[in-house]
């Protein structure tokens, strides 16, 4: 999180600026969401054009172990002649045992993270032993569980990390070929915070074209519910189906975080994406990611609270025109939402409570920026612009909200200052002239101050002729 000096900057939510899982194999590394209901359901039935190829309800007797015709333990500290501690400096010893992994009889999975007197952690580790996980040439592939994390918050849950994620088919039995083979991370959570992060690892490490250790990443929080309260339905959805091969990031139902082929070079997304991939259910006990955050297990932290899945889905669409188009397909003439922002730097989002509800994004100064791909402005010119804003910052400071298209640092096409409107909920339409805009266009939102603190909230924008 960036701080200077001066009038301090709001507080924001955890940011994946913060994420820097220190290992050789990064696990699940993350807009908003509506919380889902507490109680067990089944999987829901493919949609329209979708075809179900893996389900899994986790119905069974309380107490039993999960179905191996589907399923394999992980077990130890490590794959057979992998890297130590499965790479990532966890801590914990996974195992097979129902102490660790069983089902509860309501229809859910729990993998309980356990310490012994001696102080000693143990877990649990699923993985499919299906590794065929990919969408068909020109389909998409969706992957989706719902999903309770540990509910355990504060000091007692220093040091956890449940993920719900995929690795790429080329690492069961090398395990030294990541990141280059690919990881999807569709969840991580850690240290008991309200924050879920997605990420897509590949390259090489450390840095590369994916930013190793830390991939590339997004975040968001959950909503009605905590991440750790309820449940809630974590999805993935790769896509072939348009012209630039794409990976999209959701919690119930919104779209926080997109992944496209040509944010990295040509050979290091094949590497990382021309194979199937396995899916892998655990809860580790400290290592890179919660040292991110404040580190842990420690003597406070408390044993014995599980993750719990009610399902695990994968459906496949043939691209045959029934699949949804994708989030990145905006019309410039409709009302964009600013929180479904494609990539980002120093924005938060929160509820707002604006007319229509929803979120915004917010604790926006100079610097931050937000990125909406594929705006279609089509063959009449689009000379006009307007943004839902508020702003709560002290007397004197103010900034601008600035248009940028294809590039954050090309010429703003048009902008708007914004000083206080009487507080960060109190909203207002501003209206601004924009140089002649026609065709497709990625759209940068900039925001430029003179000042470090915060200046403004933005709800959502759209563009007229």
């Amino acid at each position: 999180m960036r701080e200077a000096s001066g009038t301090p900057r709001r507080r924001r939510p955890l940011r994946r600026a913060l994420v820097a899982v220190v290992g050789v194999l990064g696990l699940a590394a993350t807009a908003t969401a509506v919380g889902g209901p507490a109680a067990t359901a089944a999987a829901p039935p493919p949609p329209s054009g979708w075809t179900e190829v893996f389900v899994e309800d986790f119905d069974g007797p309380a107490g039993s172990g999960v179905n191996t015709a589907d399923w394999q333990y992980a077990t130890g500290t490590s794959y057979p002649g992998g890297p130590a501690n499965w790479g990532t400096g966890e801590i914990e010893t996974m195992t097979s045992s129902t102490d660790n992994v069983s089902l509860d009889g309501n229809g859910n999975l729990r993998i309980t993270p356990r310490r012994d007197a001696a102080g000693n952690w143990t877990s649990g580790r699923i993985e499919t032993n299906r590794t065929d996980f990919q969408p068909p040439a020109g389909g998409t592939l969706r992957v989706e569980g719902r999903i309770q994390v540990p509910n355990v918050t504060g000091p007692a849950a220093k040091g956890y990390w449940p993920a719900f994620w995929m690795l790429g088919a080329p690492y069961r039995g090398n395990y030294w070929n990541w990141p280059a083979v690919g990881e999807l991370d569709i969840l991580e959570n850690t240290q008991g915070l309200n924050t879920v992060w997605a990420t897509m690892h590949c390259g090489t490490a450390p840095g590369g074209p994916c930013n190793e250790h830390s991939g590339i990443g997004g975040s968001t929080t959950c909503t009605g519910t905590t991440c750790q309260a309820g449940f809630h339905t974590y999805r993935l959805e790769w896509d072939r189906s348009t012209s630039l091969e794409e990976i999209r990031f959701s919690v119930d139902g919104h779209t926080f975080h997109t992944v496209r082929e040509n944010q990295v070079d040509a050979t290091t997304w094949a590497n990382a994406t021309d194979h199937g991939f396995y899916i892998i259910l655990n809860v580790a006990m400290g290592g890179g990611f919660p040292d991110a955050f404040g580190g842990g297990p420690d003597a406070g932290t408390e044993p014995g609270h599980p993750m719990l899945v009610d399902y695990v889905q994968v459906l496949s669409s043939d691209g045959s025109g029934t699949t949804p188009p994708p989030d990145g397909s905006r019309d410039a003439y409709g009302t964009i939402q600013a929180e479904s922002y494609d990539d980002q730097s120093g924005v938060g989002t929160e509820t707002t409570s604006d007319t229509g509800g929803g979120r915004n994004i917010g604790f926006l100064a100079d610097g931050d920026w937000a990125l909406y791909r594929g705006v279609e402005f089509g063959s009449i010119p689009a000379r006009q612009f307007s943004a839902r804003v508020a702003g709560g910052a002290p007397a004197g400071v103010s900034g601008l909200v600035e248009v940028r298209l294809d590039s954050r640092t090309a010429a703003p096409v048009g902008s708007f200052a914004v000083g206080t409107t009487g507080g960060w909920q109190s909203w207002r339409t501003v209206p601004a002239n924009i140089d002649a805009v026609t065709g497709t266009h990625d759209v940068y939102l900039t925001f430029t101050s003179g000042s470090p603190a915060d200046f403004v909230n933005v709800n959502w924008f759209g563009f007229g002729h």
